[in-house]
């Protein structure tokens, strides 16, 4: 069984940083895509960033030049660089991976406060 760990999260002033980690564990044969999301209090979760298992990335327009995903396929570990916070970027940020017989994975979500 596969399983996220994140951890990073925390209250910071907007203007800040702050750098989220998805560490998976288990029988992980091949780990395809790995993503970070966000969900704000009375609002959808939605897609933030994505890396695939070749380098290639993806932002959301809201984190494109402040937010950098990358991972660490040796350790199974995705990252999440997060600069310049804002106060509309507080929201519990969730780590997803899909892969070959893994399916999809949910973390179970870290909370990021920015204060103004």
């Amino acid at each position: 069984q596969v399983q996220l760990v994140e951890s990073g999260g925390g209250l910071v002033q907007a203007g800040g940083s702050l750098r989220l980690s998805c560490a998976a564990s288990g029988s992980i044969p091949s780990i395809i895509v790995m993503a970070w999301h966000r969900q704000a209090p009375g609002k959808q979760r939605e897609l933030v960033a994505v890396i695939t298992n070749d380098g290639s990335t993806n932002y959301a327009d809201s984190a494109k030049g402040r937010f950098t995903i990358s991972r660490d396929n040796a350790r199974n570990t995705a990252y999440l660089e997060m600069n310049s916070l804002k106060p509309e970027d507080t929201a519990v940020y969730y780590c997803r991976i899909a892969g070959l017989r893994i399916g999809t994975v949910w973390g179970q979500g870290t909370q990021v406060t920015v204060s103004s």
